[in-house]
């Protein structure tokens, strides 16, 4: 189930093209409105020389943003002994046996175990019809929505039910979470989740559930 072809070309053509379109809408607004300071300097510079510089730096800005956004082009593979999540760049793979459930929350693809552990997770954007279909032509049970939902709890310091080494990493999940650095959030839901806790996000708050549900 890769993001279809079409829509990936997509991306290449629009973002780029309304990179351009608008960046062009800028230095022409700069030419109308008089504005003042750096857009003084548009000005000064012949139309032609600043439409063309306009629509080629646009389009470039536009091209790496629709990289950016290509990266997170997902394609699932649901084989006979293992399903595998895939990006550019990186890739998880998971033994069917061990999958109890896949659904999708907001724009995540995860798969959970058997216990409710959470086997793993990636920004996902295709269709969820698509995945349904998917998943349950290949008898693997498809949920809409986090199964488990109901039993978070949100995570605020010195709660008695959780042990002083997964507070500490709560605590810096929630550093990295206030400072938006996905890398450090990324580890440290592994790190809780060896320790037997499954983290969901709400903005900025956490809430947790342990893995045997």
């Amino acid at each position: 189930m890769p993001t279809p072809w079409w829509a990936r070309a997509l991306i290449w053509l629009l973002i780029p093209l309304t990179g351009g379109a608008l960046l062009l809408l800028v230095v022409r607004a700069a030419w109308w409105l008089s504005l003042p300071g750096p857009f003084a300097l548009i000005r000064r510079l012949p139309a032609p020389t600043t439409t063309a510089v306009a629509v080629t730096l646009g389009v470039l800005l536009g091209a790496v943003l629709a990289a950016l956004v290509d990266r997170e082009s997902l394609t699932v593979r649901i084989g006979p002994a293992e399903v595998v999540l895939s990006r550019p760049g990186t890739e998880s793979r998971v033994p069917r046996a061990d999958v109890a459930v896949a659904f999708p929350d907001r724009d995540q693809l995860i798969l959970l175990g058997h216990t409710g552990r959470e086997l793993t997770r990636a920004p996902c954007h295709l269709s969820v019809r698509r995945l349904r279909a998917g998943f349950t032509e290949r008898g693997i049970a498809w949920a809409d929505q986090d199964p488990y939902l109901s039993v978070y709890r949100r995570w605020v310091p010195g709660l008695p039910e959780i042990e002083p080494t997964a507070h500490a990493l709560f605590a810096a999940r929630q550093t990295a979470l206030t400072a938006r650095d996905e890398r450090d959030q990324h580890e440290l839901r592994t790190e809780l989740g060896r320790l037997g806790y499954v983290v969901r996000d709400d903005h900025k708050r956490q809430y947790w559930r342990h893995a045997d549900g």
